[in-house]
């Protein structure tokens, strides 16, 4: 039997695909999906169309300009990524197909280039340079030890100190060592054993396992937080092949948990063989010593006098000093008597009515010698007067113009000594003992006095 046509739906092909492309918009979430590029392609758009695809299956992808241009690396075919997208249909051709709002490397990949970008700028801070390392210390007696408390890490590095050193003590500061808490737990662990300070060294650390396994120690925030730590730390992470942020940042890194465990511990049969051999040592000498002691006791022995010889002769010499300190003071008293006598006697002398007398005396004999003084200079100086007088009269040129001389003076008052100052007609002036002549040069001779 047919159906009538009037009672049927029916869909031309573009609302066909208008409608499941409506379904798978509004039915079904953002869904994240792994797979392996192919068929990428880049046109000049700037859109990208790719083909994801696993080992069964494959769905074709696009994704927009605005949205590839936050990818922070370079897909190509090949390249396994993880992509959140929505489910969506075109219209054109009715394909089914992903609309890719985000990308990111899956696995190893992605994991890899994150742990190159972190390294490069811790790298660019300082944060692994020599000189921000501690030094370990020389001798560790507490040891802390950061990670799981049942891994097999504590488990080694028990071992090894047990067998090298059961004296360390250990405290176990438990955490996750993988998972998305183990970044805190690890944090936290590392700074309350900073808090607690109590703890010489900090072993950071977990056994092997994948990149994934391992990533807790690639953390930003757990390498700062072992930069922080005013503990040195030693990162023991993995096995030797492996390398983490953790074991840049650290100040000193251990290939294995075991190997942190044996670098912080001395070997206690070394320190057996070294107590010993001081054992030795310390023996001898102290047997040198005592020998060295009895010998010196046997000299003390020889040179030791009874204590009744030793008190008599103790004895005696306070008797000496007995009769000397006697004598002392008698002789002492004598001479301050013989002093204050002295003094008595030079009072009595100096008393005052005799004093005052005395110098009544001194002052009138005083008074005599200089009135003789006196007169005796005065008479002195009248006398040395007369006689300079006497002289002055005999070599005064008046006392020589009476004998006849006279001095003869030209028209300035200047003296004539000779012919030669003076021509005929000069008008001079002659002084004699009683007045002046005044005369005119006729004419001069140069012929001295016969």
């Amino acid at each position: 039997m047919q159906s009538n046509n009037s009672e049927r739906q029916i869909f031309s092909v573009s609302e066909l695909n208008r409608t499941v492309r409506q379904l798978l918009e509004t039915h079904l979430p953002l869904l994240w999906v792994e797979g392996e590029i192919s068929n990428f392609a880049r046109p000049a758009s700037g859109h990208w169309y790719l083909t994801l695809k696993d080992g069964q299956a494959q769905v074709r992808c696009a994704m927009f300009r605005n949205s590839n241009m936050r990818v922070n690396f370079k897909p190509a075919n090949g390249t396994q990524v993880l992509v959140r997208c929505r489910v969506g249909l075109y219209e054109g051709r009715g394909d089914y197909q992903l609309i890719i709002e985000h990308m990111e490397e899956a696995g190893f990949g992605a994991l890899q280039r994150q742990f190159e970008i972190l390294k490069q700028k811790l790298v660019s801070e300082g944060l692994f340079a020599s000189e921000h390392k501690q030094e370990m210390p020389s001798s560790v007696r507490h040891v802390g030890v950061v990670t799981s408390p049942t891994g097999a890490a504590v488990k080694d590095i028990l071992a090894v100190l047990k067998r090298r050193f059961p004296a360390i003590k250990v405290s176990i500061f438990a955490t996750a060592v993988q998972g998305e808490q183990a970044a805190g737990q690890i944090i936290s662990a590392i700074e309350s054993a900073n808090h607690q300070a109590q703890c010489d060294v900090l072993i950071v650390g977990r056994g092997g396992g994948s990149l994934e396994d391992l990533w807790p120690f690639n953390e930003e925030s757990v390498a700062r937080a072992m930069f922080a730590s005013k503990i040195p730390v030693i990162s023991a992470v993995g096995h030797e092949v492996d390398f983490t942020i953790a074991d840049f940042v650290a100040d000193l890194r251990a290939p294995t948990p075991s190997a942190a465990a044996e670098l912080i511990s001395p070997d206690g049969d070394d320190i057996l063989r070294q107590f010993i051999g001081f054992e030795i040592l310390l023996a001898d000498a102290i047997a040198r010593k005592t020998t060295t002691l009895a010998q010196r006791v046997d000299s003390l022995k020889k040179r030791l006098r009874h204590p009744g010889h030793k008190l008599q002769e103790q004895a005696q010499h306070l008797d000496h000093l007995d009769i000397r300190l006697r004598r002392a003071m008698n002789n002492r008293l004598h001479q301050q008597r013989q002093q204050m006598n002295t003094v008595q006697s030079k009072l009595a002398r100096v008393h005052p009515g005799e004093a005052i007398s005395h110098y009544h005396q001194l002052l009138a004999m005083y008074v005599k010698q200089m009135s003789r003084s006196v007169k005796q200079r005065i008479e002195l100086s009248q006398s040395r007067t007369a006689q300079a007088m006497h002289l002055l009269d005999t070599v005064s040129p008046l006392k020589t113009l009476g004998r006849g001389y006279s001095i003869i003076r030209d028209n300035q008052g200047g003296v004539v000594k000779s012919v030669t100052g003076v021509s005929a007609g000069d008008k001079l002036k002659s002084q004699v003992v009683d007045g002046a002549i005044y005369f005119t040069v006729d004419s001069t001779s140069d012929e001295s006095l016969q």
